[in-house]
């Protein structure tokens, strides 16, 4: 189970890394509450809702399989906002 609350953890923290870069990134550009800043945050909140529903989810075949497939999508989720991070500066 201390895999869970890694993965758990690790969600927590990148997607906060992601909020955090979003500010930072408007502050420097001093653009405090962009529109697309803000877009990239509510993104990131909902990838975060949905990534912590699939890791708590209890009902399937493979449990192993299912969280691996959880770190995937949230690597790939990651890019993706970061990319748009990249693109606010």
């Amino acid at each position: 189970m201390a895999s869970i609350r890694e993965l758990k953890k690790d969600i927590n923290n990148v997607m906060g890394d992601i909020i955090e870069a979003v500010y930072i990134t408007d502050a420097a550009n001093n653009k405090q509450d962009s529109k697309e800043g803000a877009a990239v945050i509510d993104e990131a909140i909902a990838t975060f809702d949905g990534l912590i529903a699939e890791v708590n989810k209890k009902d399937v075949d493979n449990r192993s399989k299912h969280l691996k497939g959880v770190r995937q999508e949230l690597e790939k989720k990651a890019e993706g906002l970061v990319e748009k991070v990249n693109k606010l500066g």
